[in-house]
C-alpha cells in the first residue's frame, strides 16, 4: 500500500504547482504576450512585431507560457498561431495587472507622464459612450492592427490602425467627435492617435480603457471589416458608435 502523504507534503506539492504560473510570467515581455492574446489568436510573426521581439525570443517565450499551460497552439500549413488556453487566462491578466496599479506608484507616475499629459479633454468611459449613441456627432475609432479590429471591435467603429492614421484622417468627417480606442488602460496606440487628430485638427478623445474591457462588461461586440466613413456627412452625421 502507498504511503499517505502528510499534511506538509500535500501543502509543499500544491504551492509547487501554484507557483508554476509566478514563474510563467515572472518576465514583462511574457505578461505583454498576454496582453496581445487578450485580443485574440496571433501567430508568432504578428506577436513578435507588436512586442518589438525577434521570432526566436517571442517562441521561446510562448513556449514556457504554453508549457505552464496558459496558451494553446495550432498549426496551418508552417505557421504556428497562439491563443489563451481559455478565458481565465485573461483574466488572470486583468487581476494582475490591476493588483500592480494598485500596489505600485511608479505605475501611477507612468500613466501620469505619458497617458494624462496627452488628454486636453478627459477620456470617454464606456457609460458615456454608451449614452451618447444616438447624438449622431462621434466617430468612434479603432486603432488597433486590422486583424484585432477583425477578430472584435465595438459596433460601427471604423478601423485605422495607427501606422496608416496619418495618411487616412482626410477621410474622417471634421464635424464629428473622434473617441479613439485600442488594447486598454495601458495601450499606447490611442495617446499616439490622439497626437495626430489633434494636429489635423480634430476634436479627439480616448475611451479610459480598451476594447478587451468593453467586451469583459458583456457589451456588444462585431466582428469583420471596417464600414466605410463619409468626409463629407450631412449636417447631422450618422451615428458610427456602438
Amino acid at each position: 500500500m502507498a504511503a499517505v502523504p502528510t499534511g506538509r507534503l500535500v501543502k509543499d506539492g500544491l504551492y509547487e504547482q501554484f507557483a508554476r504560473i509566478g514563474k510563467a510570467v515572472a518576465h514583462p515581455k511574457r505578461i505583454e504576450l498576454l496582453d496581445l492574446l487578450c485580443q485574440g489568436e496571433r501567430s508568432v510573426e504578428v506577436l513578435a512585431d507588436a512586442a518589438a521581439m525577434t521570432v526566436v525570443n517571442t517562441s521561446a517565450h510562448l513556449r514556457v507560457l504554453r508549457e505552464s499551460r496558459l496558451v494553446a497552439t495550432r498549426k496551418e500549413g508552417t505557421r504556428v498561431f497562439y491563443r489563451l488556453a481559455d478565458d481565465a487566462v485573461c483574466e488572470f491578466f486583468f487581476s494582475l495587472r490591476d493588483l500592480a496599479g494598485d500596489r505600485y506608484a511608479e505605475v501611477d507616475r507612468i500613466v501620469r507622464d505619458f497617458f494624462d499629459a496627452r488628454d486636453e479633454l478627459e477620456p470617454v468611459n464606456r457609460d458615456e459612450l454608451l449614452s451618447r449613441a444616438g447624438d449622431g456627432g462621434i466617430i468612434v475609432l479603432d486603432v488597433r492592427p486590422r486583424e484585432e479590429y477583425e477578430a472584435g471591435h465595438i459596433p460601427g467603429a471604423v478601423s485605422i490602425p495607427l501606422a496608416d492614421l496619418k495618411g487616412r484622417m482626410a477621410s474622417l468627417p471634421h464635424r464629428a467627435e473622434v473617441v479613439a480606442y485600442c488594447r486598454g488602460p495601458y495601450c499606447v496606440l490611442a495617446p499616439q492617435a490622439l497626437e495626430l487628430l489633434r494636429r489635423g485638427g480634430f476634436t479627439a478623445r480616448r475611451l479610459e480603457d480598451g476594447f478587451p474591457e468593453w467586451r469583459r462588461a458583456g457589451l456588444p461586440v462585431a466582428t469583420g471589416e471596417s464600414p466605410s466613413v463619409d468626409p463629407h456627412p450631412p449636417s447631422t452625421p450618422e451615428l458610427t458608435g456602438p
